[in-house]
């Protein structure tokens, strides 16, 4: 009887010993193959750069959206945030959502972001920072004196084009 038992407590704890790590899955968008990284979510309704500059000029509120761009920076120390060009030359700070899931260092190509986007003052500290993370001399992180009124996005999810 000890045997049963024993063998049974033997599967139940190698049952539960499996790691559990989250899968890349791929996903088809009509000829493009992206990468997901965060929470899944709808693309039926994708802003394109130019649309999304436009909803983000004069925004006074915080909305939710789902842009598509291409990648202009990433942090290249773990890919916890990433900027992506607007069509009014600015730039999109995108940042994710509680720490929850990076983008490769490498990342680089088109994007599909979905989440939060607001308007934000960025302080001489993180801009400083952002500079160093981003591999800019100490020269060009010094010249780095006034706040920057910022584009922001908070992600919830990443879809990255292989």
């Amino acid at each position: 009887m000890n045997r049963i038992y024993f063998l049974v407590f033997s599967l139940i704890l190698f049952w539960n010993c499996k790691e559990n790590k989250p899968q890349r899955l791929p996903v088809k968008i009509e000829s493009t193959t992206y990468l997901s990284y965060g929470a899944q979510f709808d693309v039926s309704e994708v802003s394109t750069s130019e649309e999304f500059t436009n909803i983000m000029v004069g925004l006074t509120d915080t909305i939710q959206v789902t842009m598509r761009g291409m990648v202009s920076d990433v942090c290249s120390k773990k890919g916890c945030w990433m900027t992506l060009p607007l069509s009014n030359g600015e730039e999109l700070m995108v940042r994710f959502k509680d720490y929850g899931f990076f983008v490769p260092t490498d990342a680089s190509g088109e994007a599909i972001v979905n989440g939060l986007a607001y308007v934000s003052e960025t302080s001489v500290a993180d801009l400083r920072h952002y500079a160093e993370d981003a591999g800019a001399s100490s020269a060009e992180i010094e010249a780095i004196i006034e706040p920057k009124i910022t584009y922001s996005f908070m992600a919830d999810g990443v879809l990255l084009a292989e």
